[in-house]
């Protein structure tokens, strides 16, 4: 009897052939992917896991209006600052998996805004998320919290072009950055 944390490509295949989607990830099947290899995160704690993503953490933060970056302690982000994070995790997500961010619920609650998206197939690196503190008061952020949940989604067929070959502009990228890789001089 096969377990239910192993990957079985084979029924994948015969339920998108029965026009049964085949979309979210669970816990179990990032887990299978983790140790067949075709997924990898580096930086990769079980309990981050949830039942449906992995929950990436804060390395750095920025807030440009204090000029302070740090990558360890606790940092005040003033009320009504514009900061950047980058996370612990390197994410390597292959060209048939896709990556939907979302910020935890417990930052919204503080007064935390962010605008997310999809992370392309195929793309490896960090992530740097933009965030805004809409609240009246500073919010005190820590070094290793978890500040978002990416839900990975399986496509149901390859890409013609994978993301590096798309634009790549942020693929390999290290720690917080802004600028896509090909207006970076250095």
């Amino acid at each position: 009897m096969r377990m239910r944390s192993q990957r079985d490509p084979r029924r994948a295949r015969s339920l998108r052939s029965a026009g049964e989607r085949v979309a979210v990830l669970s816990d179990n099947d990032i887990l299978g992917m983790l140790k067949d290899g075709s997924l990898r995160i580096d930086g990769f704690r079980e309990s981050n896991l949830t039942p449906n993503g992995y929950d990436v953490t804060i390395e750095e933060i920025w807030v440009p209006s204090t000029d302070l970056r740090k990558k360890d302690g606790v940092v005040n982000v003033p009320a009504r600052s514009w900061f950047v994070i980058g996370t612990k995790e390197y994410l390597v997500l292959p060209e048939t998996i896709v990556g939907e961010i979302w910020i935890r619920t417990t930052w919204v609650r503080k007064g935390i805004l962010s605008s997310f998206g999809r992370i392309d197939a195929g793309f490896n690196g960090n992530l740097t998320f933009s965030a805004y503190n809409a609240s009246g008061d500073g919010v005190e952020v820590r070094i290793g919290d978890r500040f978002a949940q990416v839900v990975f989604e399986e496509l149901r067929t390859p890409p013609a072009k994978a993301y590096k070959e798309r634009s790549g502009n942020y693929q390999g990228q290290r720690g917080i950055t802004l600028q896509p890789k090909r207006d970076q001089t250095n």
